[in-house]
C-alpha cells in the first residue's frame, strides 16, 4: 500500500464519488517532444509515476491522443493494477497526426473508437472520468456539443464511463452539457494571468463541480509578471510554486494537475503548492490577471 508522509497541499475534493487530492498530477509530458512518440528516458517516465503514488497523489489527468497511447501505456506499465484510490481522468475530441497536430475528432464513431483505445491503453474495464474535449488549440470556440457529449453519456449508460466532464469549453457549452447529463468537473484554461472564468469557477464550486484548470503554470511561455516576483522574492520562493499555491487557495473545487518528467520536479511542485500566502500576497496576486 502507498501512502504519503505528510498531507498533500489543499486537501481533498469529492470528484463524483471519489474524494481525490486536490493536487493532481498531469501525465502529457511523459510523452517525448511535443507529446509525440515515447519519452528520452523511459525509466525515468516510469519513476514519475511511481513518485505520484508514493507521494500520495490520487488524481492523474491523461489522455490516449499523447503521445498517442504513450502516457496510457506508461501508466499502465508503472501502476497496474492500480491502487483502489487512485482516480484517472481522461479526455477525447482529437487525434494526432503525422505533424504533432490534433485535429478534431468528435463524430459518433471517433468518440467511442478513442474510448475503446483509453480502456485497452489502460487495461480497464471502465474509465473514471471522460472530459469531452471542444474548442481548438485557440482556445473555446461557440456552437453546439450535444451530438458529441450526448454520445459521451450514451457510453456512460454503457458502462463503460463512470464520469463525465468537459473541457476547453464556453459557458454555454457548459449549461449545454449539464442538460443532457451530470458533469464532475470542468477543465479549461486558467491561471494568474488568465481569469476568464473567475465567475464560472464560483458557480461551479456551489455546484459542487471541480474546475481543473489546464496550463496552470502558463503552458508553454511561463507565466511572468512584476507582481508575482515581487511576492515571490518576499517569501523566498519561486514564481511557479506561489502561482500553483494561488489556485489553490482561489476556489476549493479548483484541482490542480501540474506536469513534470522529472520525479524531482514532482516534489518541487508538491512544496512549492503548499506555500502559505498571506492576505496581503493574495490582494496583489488577484491584481495580475484583473
Amino acid at each position: 500500500m502507498h501512502t504519503s508522509p505528510t498531507p498533500l497541499p489543499g486537501g481533498t475534493w469529492t470528484l463524483g464519488d471519489s474524494a481525490v487530492t486536490r493536487f493532481g498530477y498531469g501525465a502529457m509530458q511523459l510523452a517525448g517532444p511535443w507529446v509525440m512518440g515515447p519519452p528520452a528516458d523511459h525509466n525515468g517516465a516510469l519513476e514519475v509515476l511511481h513518485a505520484v503514488v508514493d507521494g500520495g497523489i490520487t488524481h492523474i489527468d491523461t489522455s490516449d491522443a499523447y503521445g498517442p497511447r504513450v502516457t496510457n501505456e506508461l501508466i499502465r506499465e508503472a501502476l497496474h493494477p492500480y491502487p483502489e484510490s487512485l482516480f484517472i481522468a481522461t479526455k477525447v475530441g482529437a487525434n494526432r497526426d503525422a505533424q504533432g497536430g490534433w485535429p478534431t475528432a468528435r463524430r459518433p464513431e471517433d468518440l467511442r473508437r478513442q474510448v475503446e483505445g483509453n480502456l485497452k491503453a489502460l487495461g480497464v474495464e471502465v474509465l473514471d472520468l471522460v472530459n469531452m474535449r471542444m474548442g481548438d488549440a485557440e482556445g473555446p470556440q461557440p456552437g453546439s456539443l450535444a451530438e458529441a457529449f450526448g454520445t459521451l453519456a450514451e457510453l456512460q449508460r454503457d458502462g463503460l464511463i463512470r464520469h463525465l466532464g468537459v473541457s476547453n469549453v464556453t459557458e454555454e457549452q457548459v449549461a449545454e452539457a449539464r442538460g443532457i447529463a451530470p458533469i464532475v468537473c470542468v477543465q479549461n484554461m486558467y491561471n494568474l494571468a488568465h481569469r476568464q472564468d473567475d465567475d464560472l469557477i464560483d458557480r461551479l464550486a456551489a455546484d459542487g463541480i471541480a474546475y481543473v484548470p489546464f496550463f496552470p503554470l502558463g503552458g508553454f511561455t511561463p507565466l511572468q509578471s512584476e507582481a508575482l516576483s515581487a511576492v515571490a522574492a518576499r517569501l523566498g520562493a519561486t514564481p511557479m510554486s506561489v502561482a500553483l499555491a494561488w489556485l489553490l487557495r482561489r476556489s476549493p473545487n479548483i484541482l490542480l494537475i501540474p506536469g513534470t518528467s522529472s520525479a524531482a520536479h514532482l516534489r518541487e511542485n508538491i512544496a512549492g503548492a503548499g506555500l502559505a500566502l498571506s492576505e496581503e500576497d493574495t490582494a496583489e496576486l488577484d491584481g495580475i490577471g484583473r
